[in-house]
């Protein structure tokens, strides 16, 4: 299929509610506001629940009053994975019909045995493609993969520059439906994504490594592909990226200009002198769009 035109600009923030945001995920939510600030553009809030064994009871109304209480607003109703599934599963029928998913029985030990790392640093081992040609009588279905065709996908990112990923060899055929029956990531995200009509993912850098399998499988579903862009990851005194699995704690509320300040230089900007959040946001927006313009046609 053939991928349709992006409309103007819509970005998101999407977190989990595994707990209270803390700066490491304040530095993706900063930067997904202000690109979409600066670009005159819509910010939405997506809360991904898709993986209930993490969701923390209320964590979702605590993310909302955090962003609010630094003066983030977003433009229109928030989003709950948990409210789409319907959603999903039509989507995983339509790649079911055209043969584009298979059945999956391998472990992940099957899978660590069969197949060797993509790289000698790289925890990724890349499906080997054992149940591509089906599976034998006696196992049972564990998981869904989506066919990865063979090709190269390059984008380039608008923070990390030109990228490129063989999935097919690299990755191989990976997982739309879990062993637990839940959805993957990367199958919703991009449901959610193009539903929303977003123009615009700014991110974390860890997700950088997901974005070419996601293009792939948009490009199969006919999606719309957004612009990138993936900010570094604030880390701990012993260099773990902060986040809720690794305790990291809530960000200061207390005084919201010096939350405020400190991921505004870790983005690689200067302090900003504001007597209030609107009037730090003011000033933010204008620096972001002088530095981060989008590309042209």
């Amino acid at each position: 299929m053939t991928a349709q035109p992006l409309t103007p600009y819509c970005g998101r923030f999407a977190p989990s509610p595994s707990g209270p945001l803390h700066e490491g995920s304040l530095v993706a939510a900063m930067a997904s506001y202000l690109d979409a600030r600066a670009q005159h553009g819509r910010w939405l809030l997506r809360i991904e629940d898709i993986d209930t064994p993490r969701v923390v009871t209320g964590a979702d109304q605590i993310i909302l009053q955090q962003l609010q209480g630094l003066g983030m607003h977003w433009d229109d109703e928030v989003l709950w994975q948990s409210q789409r599934l319907a959603r999903y599963q039509e989507v995983f029928d339509r790649l079911r019909e055209q043969n584009m998913v298979y059945g999956c029985i391998c472990t992940r030990q099957e899978i660590l045995a069969a197949s060797l790392p993509v790289a000698p640093d790289s925890h990724e081992h890349p499906y080997p493609g054992t149940c591509r040609h089906g599976i034998p009588a006696n196992r049972a279905t564990r998981a869904w993969r989506l066919r990865v065709p063979e090709g190269i996908e390059h984008f380039t990112d608008r923070w990390m520059g030109p990228q490129q990923q063989d999935v097919a060899k690299e990755v191989g055929d990976y997982i739309l439906k879990r062993a637990d029956k839940r959805w993957a990531y990367q199958l919703v995200v991009l449901i959610d994504d193009a539903d929303s009509q977003i123009t615009d993912v700014v991110r974390g850098a860890d997700l950088l490594s997901s974005t070419a399998r996601q293009r792939v499988l948009q490009k199969i579903l006919g999606l719309p592909l957004p612009r990138t862009l993936h900010v570094p990851l604030a880390c701990d005194s012993q260099g773990r990226k902060l986040s809720k699995q690794n305790h990291a704690p809530a960000f200061d509320l207390e005084h919201p200009l010096d939350t405020l300040n400190r991921v505004w230089a870790f983005l690689g900007f200067a302090p900003l002198v504001a007597n209030s959040p609107d009037g730090f946001w003011s000033q933010a927006i204008s620096a972001w769009a002088q530095r981060f313009p989008l590309p042209g046609p």
